[in-house]
């Protein structure tokens, strides 16, 4: 059985086989060797190396080999976007359960509303998943009521780095309210809270500029599939 002295010696052993051991270390080390049959075994499997070591020629082995230059920059992007992923995976958990329709969910959000509200009638939260959006964008939103109107959590990823995104929201006759923008940087999902004076019993819609497109998503879940809207970009 291998002990920590052992491993201690066996670190030794390249040393002892060639003759650079000092002294005291090379008394120490044959003491050792005379009790623990596994590092002599070790030093006799190492006799043949040390026997050829002697023939080797150094002009004839060529230059070791070298990694590719652009390793480091291969391990960092390979990091870096598993670091975005895991933030992309926190902020799909945050809006996840509107998205994939958890009915559950939602009643019981409504309920504990109800109770802590008094039955006041107040408007639950709404939560907004866009669709029909190019490859690679994602876009969603949390609206919740307040006394000034509707605050507005936005989440947008994979567009292009630097997008000013312009956020409103639509009332059923048409007329936007804006609700304030962010602009998107590359590699950081966005997630920005923003507000509007709309109360969000009256809101239709909500939108978002991203450079030269509009996209937009019905507050109501009862409302009709999400549009899209291709727009020029007023800055």
């Amino acid at each position: 059985m291998k002990t920590e002295s052992c491993r201690e010696w066996r670190e030794s052993l390249g040393a002892y086989m060639l003759g650079h051991l000092p002294a005291d270390e090379h008394a120490g080390l044959e003491a050792h060797l005379e009790g623990c049959p596994e590092c002599r075994a070790e030093v006799e499997s190492l006799q043949g190396v040390v026997t050829l070591l002697p023939h080797a020629d150094p002009e004839r082995f060529g230059p070791a080999p070298q990694p590719p230059k652009d390793l480091g920059k291969r391990i960092l992007a390979t990091l870096d976007g598993e670091r975005r992923e895991k933030r992309r995976q926190q902020r799909r958990l945050r809006f996840g359960f509107a998205f994939g329709g958890a009915a559950a969910a939602l009643a019981v959000t409504i309920l504990a509303l109800v109770i802590f509200t008094g039955g006041a009638g107040s408007e639950p939260e709404q939560h907004v998943k866009f669709t029909s959006l190019p490859a690679g964008v994602e876009i969603g939103a949390m609206l919740e009521p307040h006394a000034y109107g509707t605050e507005i959590h936005m989440y947008v990823s994979g567009v292009r780095s630097g997008t000013l995104c312009r956020v409103f929201l639509r009332a059923a006759d048409g007329t936007r309210y804006p609700a304030g923008s962010f602009r998107y940087r590359w590699g950081d999902d966005s997630d920005a809270i923003l507000s509007s004076a709309l109360d969000l019993s009256r809101a239709a819609a909500i939108g978002v500029h991203a450079g030269s497109k509009t996209f937009i998503a019905p507050v109501d879940r009862s409302a009709a599939a999400v549009e899209f809207e291709p727009e020029e970009d007023a800055t």
